[in-house]
C-alpha cells in the first residue's frame, strides 16, 4: 500500500464497499478492513474515507454514506470530517439509528458486515 496505485485501488475498494453500507444500518472501520482480509488496516479506511472528494477520480463526499462508518464501540470519531460536527449524528439519526447514553450508535442493533447477508 505504499505507491500510489496501491493506494488508490485500496482507496476504490474500500469506497465500493461504503456504498454498500444499508440505510439504517452502520459498519466498522474494522469490519471494512477484515473484509479485505487485514484487520489491522482499519486507519487506512479511515484514510480512505477522509481522502472522498479530495483526489480525482473519487467520489463526491454526497454520493457515499461514510456518515455509516464508526469505530469498534459505535462512537463517531469521523465527525470532525463533515461540515459541522453534528452532521455525522444527523444523519444516522434521520435513518432511525439509535444512540446509547454516551452517544454511540448501537451497534449491535445496527451492525451490517461486509460479505454477510443483511
Amino acid at each position: 500500500m505504499n505507491d500510489s496505485s496501491s493506494r488508490s485501488d485500496f482507496f476504490d475498494r474500500v469506497w465500493d464497499v461504503v456504498a454498500q453500507i444499508p440505510y439504517g444500518r452502520v459498519t466498522t472501520y474494522g469490519h471494512i478492513a477484515e473484509h479485505f482480509g487485514t484487520r489491522s488496516a482499519s486507519r487506512a479506511v479511515g484514510w480512505a474515507l477522509n481522502a472522498v472528494g479530495k483526489y480525482e477520480p473519487a467520489p463526491s463526499p454526497m454520493a457515499l454514506p461514510c456518515h455509516r462508518v464508526v469505530n469498534r464501540f459505535g462512537g463517531l470519531t469521523g465527525k470532525r470530517h463533515f461540515a459541522t460536527p453534528d452532521i455525522m449524528e444527523e444523519r444516522l439519526r434521520s435513518e432511525g439509528i439509535v444512540f446509547d447514553d454516551d452517544g454511540c450508535v448501537d451497534v449491535e442493533r445496527h451492525l451490517w458486515v461486509p460479505g454477510e447477508s443483511s
